[in-house]
């Protein structure tokens, strides 16, 4: 090897950087107070077999690599631009090969789900549907039977990206009347209000998911690769769906997405039904009171984040702060040090917060209380 070939080697050895391992970019929230486990679900992937851009086997590893514990794979049952290069009349082959990255792999504590996406154009628009025994009982021409082959087999059917630009020109959205058939007759289940491939996240989706008691979904719908499309282990993440459920089984997980009990993820916005925002944020903010310093009434507090989103808090407390305005920031997994005048020496400490970076309505945040009790000064402070 030439001297030239030699450097440019080295180069590349030095600006290589190894990408995070599965512990250092998982995802983690604390069990909720009632107990519930909050598990991190992506319910809209594609490979290969439609129209995304890799293996299954791929779409295993980066659900491994995030730390997720369900990872839905949804192709297009209509849609298949790669089918002269890759024939596949059975359409729950994509899920099969996935499964079988994921016992060749030993991954524990992911679980695989089949699934696939009814694509149609408006008024019917696209609709996924999990935890399917076989998606090709969903390749037939009446989009109505689609939907119904899917409930006869107990699946969790959702529609897909309602403010996507193509279907809906000005971002906004809306119900049609085939999608309000659906939800009287009970055969729809839930709605994406956040999609990583489409349009971001829609505050109108998340009102007609709270109007209709639609379950709120997040999702990547990926088709790229995930580090490269949401910088994943690199400081960002998949949109993805935070179901609270009792325990980490399938039927578990299954019931709480048929019950409503989730949060959907997208960027550092939560959003989803009040209850179950409040419960998730909860479960990461927790407030420390310290001691009044001497004869003072500004009294040192801690909130600290368990999770691995950043929060964005204004302070709609009476009390004010010392030492920061009323809107602050507590960054993943850390903490910040508030100095709260409290007027009077407290044996509790309450702060009511608006959390900026939630939404349980139209344009609506999460009010939020967070209470300590305030520790009795240190015995010096009598000697003195």
């Amino acid at each position: 090897m030439n001297r030239t070939a030699i450097s440019a080697s080295l180069l590349a050895i030095a600006c290589y950087t190894a990408p995070a391992s599965a512990h250092e970019r998982a995802v983690e929230f604390p069990n909720t107070a009632d107990g519930s486990i909050v598990l991190a679900a992506d319910l809209h992937t594609h490979s290969v077999f439609s129209d995304g851009q890799v293996w299954p086997s791929i779409r295993v590893e980066e659900a491994h690599r995030d730390g997720l514990e369900v990872l839905a794979i949804t192709e297009h049952l209509e849609h298949q631009p790669k089918k002269a290069d890759i024939p596949h009349p059975d359409r729950n082959r994509s899920y099969e090969v996935a499964v079988e990255s994921l016992v060749a792999q030993g991954y524990e504590g992911l679980l695989v789900v089949n699934g696939a996406e009814i694509t149609r154009s408006q008024p019917h628009g696209h609709i996924n549907a999990i935890f399917l025994e076989d998606a090709n009982a969903l390749l037939v021409e009446d989009p109505r039977a689609a939907v119904d082959a899917a409930n006869a087999q107990g699946g969790f059917v959702f529609l897909n990206h309602p403010n996507w630009l193509p279907q809906a020109p000005d971002g906004i959205a809306r119900l049609s009347e085939f999608h309000e058939a659906l939800i009287r007759d009970g055969r729809l289940h839930g709605i994406e209000v956040a999609n990583g491939t489409m349009d971001g996240h829609s505050e109108h989706a998340l009102q007609i998911a709270l109007d209709k008691n639609l379950t709120v979904l997040g999702t990547s719908d990926i088709h790229g690769l995930v580090d490269w499309t949401h910088n994943a282990g690199h400081g960002g993440h998949r949109p993805m769906t935070l179901v609270l459920a009792r325990d980490k089984s399938e039927a578990s997980m299954k019931a709480a997405l048929f019950e409503g009990r989730t949060v959907a993820w997208h960027n550092d916005d939560l959003m989803g039904k009040a209850e179950n925002v409040e419960a998730v944020v909860k479960a990461c903010l927790k407030i420390e009171a310290g001691h009044y310093p001497g004869k003072a009434s500004v009294l040192p507090v801690k909130i600290r984040n368990a999770c691995p989103v950043n929060f964005t808090l204004r302070n709609t407390s009476e009390e004010t702060f010392q030492n920061v305005s009323d809107v602050f920031r507590v960054e993943r997994g850390g903490e910040t040090e508030l100095s709260v005048r409290t007027g009077e020496v407290l044996k509790t400490v309450d702060l009511t917060f608006e959390v900026l970076n939630t939404q349980v309505g139209f344009r609506k945040s999460l009010d939020l209380e967070l209470s300590a009790p305030v520790p009795a000064p240190p015995l010096e402070a009598f000697v003195r």
